[in-house]
C-alpha cells in the first residue's frame, strides 16, 4: 500500500532575530559618526510585530533602513519579511516610517502558490490552512519538484518548506 508524504508552505519569522537585529543597528547607530547627536531610533514592538524607524531627516532614515537591511540579513531574515508603511512627520522634523514584520502567508499569496503548484500538472493535492499551504502526494518526487519550482518563483513574502512527513 503506497504511503502518503507531505509537507507545508509557511511564512515565518524569528522575533528573536529580528529583535537582534535590532539591538545590534541601535549599537552601530552609537558608534557612527554620521549619527552623533541624532535623534535616530529604531525600536520593536513584539506583540504587535511592528519596527518604528525614526530618522531627523529622510537621508538618515534611509541610512537607517540600511544599517538594519544589513544586521537583519546576517540572521537570516529575508527582507519581504517586512513590509514598510508610508513615512510620516514626527517631532522637531523628524521622519517616522513603521515596518509591520509579516508572518503566515496572506490569502491573496497563498491562492496564488497553489496556483502555481496546479500548472506543474504533477500528482499533488494542495490545500490552504489558515496562513499555510498543504502539499500532499504520494511520490516524494513529485513533492521534490514543487520544492524546487517554489524556490525558484518570486513571492512577495519569504517562503519555507517545513513538517515533511511520511504516512
Amino acid at each position: 500500500m503506497p504511503t502518503e508524504s507531505s509537507f507545508d508552505i509557511v511564512s515565518e519569522v524569528d522575533l528573536q532575530e529580528i529583535d537582534n537585529a535590532v539591538n545590534q543597528t541601535l549599537k552601530e547607530i552609537a558608534n557612527r559618526f554620521d549619527f552623533k547627536g541624532s535623534k535616530a531610533t529604531v525600536s520593536f514592538n513584539r506583540t504587535d510585530k511592528k519596527i518604528v524607524l525614526l530618522g531627523d531627516d529622510e537621508l538618515r532614515l534611509k541610512n537607517l533602513k540600511d544599517i538594519l537591511a544589513t544586521k537583519l540579513a546576517k540572521r537570516s531574515v529575508p527582507q519581504k519579511a517586512l513590509r514598510y508603511l508610508t513615512e510620516e512627520k514626527a517631532f522637531d522634523g523628524a521622519i517616522r516610517q513603521s515596518a509591520e514584520i509579516i508572518q503566515g502567508i496572506p490569502q491573496e499569496n497563498a491562492k496564488e502558490i497553489v496556483k502555481q503548484i496546479k500548472e506543474l500538472k504533477l500528482k499533488v493535492q494542495s490545500s490552504i490552512q489558515g496562513g499555510k499551504v498543504r502539499v500532499v502526494s504520494k511520490s516524494k518526487d513529485d513533492l521534490q519538484s514543487v520544492m524546487q519550482n517554489l524556490r525558484n518563483s518570486t513571492f512577495t513574502v519569504p517562503i519555507q518548506f517545513v513538517n515533511f512527513r511520511t504516512t
